[in-house]
């Protein structure tokens, strides 16, 4: 396992760095309208890249949100990636404002990784699931139960990270990796669990229960 970026993501850190010294060279130069404009996107990019500290439920059995935002879609009978299995969809979507750290929805093993090229389509629209760029991550819990994750990069996003790697055991709400500047995540729930959110709701990674596995 790499190791986790906190409290702000490394990866924002050349952007970071190129938006303040572009506000410190236009305040030198005494350019006041770039230079308020620069400072703004220099405390954007901060407050995109920022990654606060969650609280985690202990109880047993429970499926939490992998991502800020708001759930656009809940489906059953659908297919999931990498293991095949007939299981019930839910799609976050994260807008430019949400906290773009991902954490796993559950304990368990990292099985199979899987990359995938693509378009930048907007993320929320029900193409970008085939077309956009996408990272497939496969997690055994330790009663055998298999969840996927994707994710997916959107019209603006045009990085994903995983700092996970294959044979990592997660631990319920750690982080596992982020994607740049709008994108969404999806999950993929066997029939044991069931789910308490519906479409419309916001949730928070690490935090928000998603599912309960079932008695």
């Amino acid at each position: 396992m790499r190791p986790e970026r906190v409290p702000v993501a490394k990866e924002g850190v050349p952007f970071i760095f190129l938006a303040g010294l572009a506000t410190i060279v236009f305040a030198l130069l005494k350019w006041e309208i770039a230079a308020v404009a620069a400072l703004a996107v220099t405390a954007f990019v901060l407050y995109f890249f920022r990654d606060p500290e969650r609280v985690v439920p202990e109880e047993s059995g429970l499926v939490v949100a992998p991502a800020d935002g708001k759930v656009i879609e809940v489906v059953d009978g659908v297919q999931a990636p990498l293991s095949n299995q007939s299981v019930s969809r839910i799609s976050i979507f994260m807008n430019v404002f949400n906290v773009h750290v991902n954490r796993c929805p559950i304990a368990g093993k990292v099985k199979r990784i899987e990359y995938q090229q693509g378009g930048f389509l907007p993320a929320d629209k029900k193409e970008a699931l085939i077309r956009n760029e996408q990272n497939k991550l496969l997690i055994e819990d330790r009663k055998g139960l298999k969840i996927t994750l994707v994710q997916v990069a959107g019209l603006i996003a045009r990085r994903i990270v995983c700092w996970a790697e294959v044979g990592d055991q997660l631990r319920r709400g750690q982080r596992f990796g982020l994607i740049r500047f709008g994108s969404r995540v999806d999950i993929y729930l066997p029939s044991q669990y069931g789910i308490e959110i519906k479409k419309g709701n916001k949730v928070w990674a690490g935090q928000t229960i998603l599912a309960r596995r079932k008695a």
